[in-house]
């Protein structure tokens, strides 16, 4: 009987580092988080159905299109552009008759960033008619997308 012991509990699991079965969850967790607040995000500032956010993506996607074509044709693409979202956000009757320089007063009148439409927006009324092969300066196309963008992500109401 001497060489005989008492039986000894096993030590109790340490609360730290957790298993890996809670790493994955609160990895999980985290990602969850991530996406709730991304969609969130989104949904706060393109509210399903606005056309907003279809807008900004064709705005975008001319951006990108002026590495590969040429500036007479994002310029014509965004000048039909800005004049859907004009039409879109202050109505047809405000906005479908105006051309020319009207339209770029228009246009500066109604941007709350302050571009000037007159005189860098000067572009979108001849370089869509300018003959084939005429150098543009993709960079004044480039900052007309950025002013557009800025525009369209106001929430101020149309001046008529």
């Amino acid at each position: 009987m001497e060489g005989l012991r008492d039986i000894h509990s096993i030590d109790p699991a340490p609360w730290w580092p957790p298993g890996p079965g809670w790493w994955l969850l609160l990895l999980g967790l985290l990602l969850a988080g991530l996406l709730s607040w991304w969609w969130w995000h989104q949904r706060r500032l393109y509210p399903l159905g606005r056309w907003q956010r279809d807008a900004r993506r064709q705005l975008l996607q001319l951006r990108r299109k002026l590495h590969s074509h040429t500036g007479k044709e994002v310029a014509a693409e965004l000048s039909e552009l800005l004049r859907r979202i004009a039409i879109t956000r202050c109505g047809r009757k405000n906005t479908a008759a105006l051309s020319g320089q009207r339209w770029l007063l228009w246009l500066q009148q109604n941007d709350p960033s302050g571009f000037d439409w007159p005189g860098q927006g000067a572009l979108l009324l001849h370089l869509p008619y300018a003959p084939p092969g005429k150098s543009v300066d993709q960079d004044a196309i480039r900052r007309l997308i950025d002013a557009a963008l800025r525009w369209l992500s106001s929430e101020e109401a149309c001046r008529v």
